[in-house]
């Protein structure tokens, strides 16, 4: 179990730290929720989760073979509805592995990803859309 403490610090902006680290963040809503977008947003959040899932599980699959994968990366685009309620509509997110990986290397570290606890958590309630390049 891990304890995240957040707390509201007026004008739609949040303060959050993570217990074991100490680590800290805020939260701003975005501009066109009445925020100043001076600060990522719950949902951008949500987007970056994902995307930083998928590149952890593929460095700890990445560590156990012995393979270099610096320098990946990962895109992601956060579509918001344009109708109420608001949410996400859709996550796109482009994966970028370095050069000089083996195909079935490539494969390995793509159905890694794609079990990120994240992205298993929300299919079924955000549709995703994956790009390997």
């Amino acid at each position: 179990m891990t304890l995240i403490t957040s707390r509201y610090g007026g004008q739609l902006r949040c303060h959050s730290e993570h217990g074991p680290s100490g680590s800290t963040l805020e939260t701003d809503a975005p501009t066109d929720n009445q925020g100043q977008g001076e600060r990522f947003s719950p949902t951008d959040l949500v987007a970056t989760a994902l995307s930083t899932c998928m590149l952890t599980i593929m460095g700890i699959v990445a560590d156990r073979h012995g393979w270099n994968l610096e320098g990946a990366s990962a895109r992601v685009e956060k579509t918001m509805t344009t109708t109420p309620p608001r949410r996400i509509a859709q996550l796109t997110v482009w994966v970028e592995l370095p050069a000089g990986l083996e195909p079935q290397q490539r494969a390995l570290l793509q159905r890694a990803a794609e079990t990120c606890p994240v992205k298993l958590s929300l299919e079924g309630s955000v549709p995703m859309e994956l790009h390997w390049s």
